[in-house]
């Protein structure tokens, strides 16, 4: 029991590791993807629609707007959740109450003072039935609510929902929304590529004249069935996460949680959504918040 142990320890270790040695190579396969798509729809089928004119070059324009306006906001979105810090625990956090009871808490300042010295003793009410604030062993400090540690980013993540390796990093407090404007925004991409490239799709097995050059057709074939494929997986993605912001439930509680009659976050679907994506109704489907929310909503930093 104890050599599976110490493989299992290891293997996860290793894991790790893997995750954070992804970060560029995940972000090229992204740009690899958009650049594709990007060739495929517009230098193959779409500009050169516009430049030879006739009625098929108004709808190959507004085709091109939409398509970029999308783009546009694909990437911003997807590099606000990839730069941006999801929230760490400050220096010295303390709680003021118990996060499961909603008691203050026992540990008083002078206990925590000297951690090298209060160590154990903290431990202790961290493991009683007394007191159930966390703590994290790992980062050596207690853990505010919904906060977990992330074994890739190697530190404690404030309301942490899951690490990703599209984004290259963890999905918490701060950059959830961006994370779900990023989702959004890439399956109206690629479902709005998915449909104006269905009916090349269908020439590529049709056996009359072939209306463009192989390389293009299967060049267009390929980008069809790879934008099928991600606005599919994504629309299932994409739904589970608003299921759980309507719930205000993290993916990690998800799994976690235990049956109880009312979930104690829950505030109502309204108050939820604001939670993650702001009050100001102009900035939901932007990737960025108003000073005023950032100041006015504290489950923002995750500490609330």
């Amino acid at each position: 029991m104890f050599s599976f142990n110490v493989v299992m320890a290891w293997n996860v270790f290793k894991f790790c590791t893997l995750l954070r040695g992804l970060g560029s190579v995940m972000i090229l396969l992204v740009l690899s993807v958009v650049g594709f798509t990007y060739y495929a729809v517009v230098v193959t089928n779409y500009w050169p629609a516009v430049l030879a004119g006739g009625a098929n070059s108004y709808s190959s324009v507004g085709i091109l707007i939409l398509f970029h306006i999308l783009l546009v906001m694909l990437l911003w979105s997807y590099f606000s959740a990839v730069l941006t810090d999801p929230g760490s625990v400050p220096p010295n956090w303390r709680a003021d109450v118990d996060e499961e009871s909603g008691d203050p808490h026992v540990l008083t300042g002078l206990e925590l003072s000297t951690p090298m010295l209060n160590l154990q003793h903290t431990a202790s009410l961290v493991g009683s039935g007394i007191q159930k604030i966390r703590y994290c062993k790992k980062c050596n400090h207690l853990k505010p609510p919904r906060c977990h540690h992330c074994s890739a980013c190697g530190r404690c993540i404030l309301k942490m929902d899951h690490h990703c390796v599209w984004v290259v990093n963890c999905v918490g407090a701060l950059n959830y929304k961006f994370f779900l404007l990023f989702l959004f925004y890439t399956f109206l991409e690629t479902s709005l590529v998915t449909i104006i490239l269905l009916s090349n799709f269908i020439a590529f097995f049709n056996e009359g004249e072939i209306p463009a050059s192989p390389e293009s057709l299967a060049t267009t074939f390929l980008t069809f069935v790879l934008n099928l494929a991600f606005a599919l997986s994504v629309l299932g993605l994409l739904v589970m996460h608003l299921s759980l912001v309507a719930a205000n439930i993290t993916t990690i509680e998800a799994y976690e949680m235990k049956t109880t009659p009312k979930w104690r976050y829950d505030l109502g679907r309204r108050k939820n959504f604001e939670q993650v994506f702001g009050m100001d109704k102009r900035y939901w489907l932007i990737p960025a918040y108003t000073e005023e929310d950032l100041k006015r909503l504290q489950t923002l930093h995750g500490l609330d």
